[in-house]
């Protein structure tokens, strides 16, 4: 009898994003990530036969050639992103974004808007996966990043939920096939079963800025 494999992954959808001041960040980040490591070669062919080679990097440009089921577990307004790609330290010199970044309910209505905006990019890049039955996903609107790691978000009675289901929940029922699941939140903050992580400025100083 052989082995059901399935694909999963949690916080992974990275996407090619500009950042608050227009420039290109995160592509320039991989851009060296695939220089120092010399990941071209590795890459897949059929990315990089019509793409560079660090765009191959982003999900929203591979993740559609995957044959395996996959299974998506991501935040629309996810905090590593949001950190890293649309408002990283070298695009927020004067640190305007330094407190929201903390915390999602210091962010200025203005700063809310653009993080709206990056969600519906990231809801477009998503939109490359296609719409196989394979596929799964299960995609709130918290401010959070991994929300697998820990039994608090994971499967907890106050655990983050779409259409009623927890992550473990939607996840195995998907894995077993015992049914689809494919839910996207409605934008922040009407989910009010999120656990928005809230950053202590003193542990999480802003090297976390890539």
């Amino acid at each position: 009898m052989g082995a059901k494999v399935k694909c999963f992954s949690d916080a992974g959808y990275f996407i090619d994003a500009k950042d608050i001041s227009g420039a290109p960040h995160i592509e320039e980040y991989f851009r060296d990530v695939v220089s120092l490591h010399g990941s071209a070669k590795n890459l897949p062919p059929v990315c990089t036969s019509r793409l560079k080679p660090d765009l191959c990097f982003f999900p929203q440009n591979v993740a559609q050639h995957v044959r395996t089921p996959l299974f998506l577990v991501n935040a629309a307004y996810d905090s590593w992103q949001i950190k890293n790609i649309l408002a990283p330290g070298v695009a927020d010199p004067y640190g305007f974004w330094l407190n929201c970044k903390l915390d999602i309910l210091k962010c200025s209505s203005r700063q809310l808007q653009i993080m709206h905006g990056y969600r519906l990019l990231f809801l477009r890049a998503l939109n490359a996966l296609g719409s196989s039955s394979s596929r799964g996903y299960f995609i709130n609107s918290c401010f959070a990043h991994c929300q697998t790691e820990v039994q608090e978000t994971w499967y907890r009675a106050d655990s983050p939920k779409l259409a009623n289901k927890t992550i473990a929940k939607a996840l195995g029922d998907w894995f077993y096939d015992k049914n689809p699941f494919q839910k996207i939140d409605c934008p922040y903050p009407c989910d009010k079963t999120c656990h928005n992580r809230v950053f202590d400025p003193n542990v999480h100083t802003f090297d976390i800025d890539i």
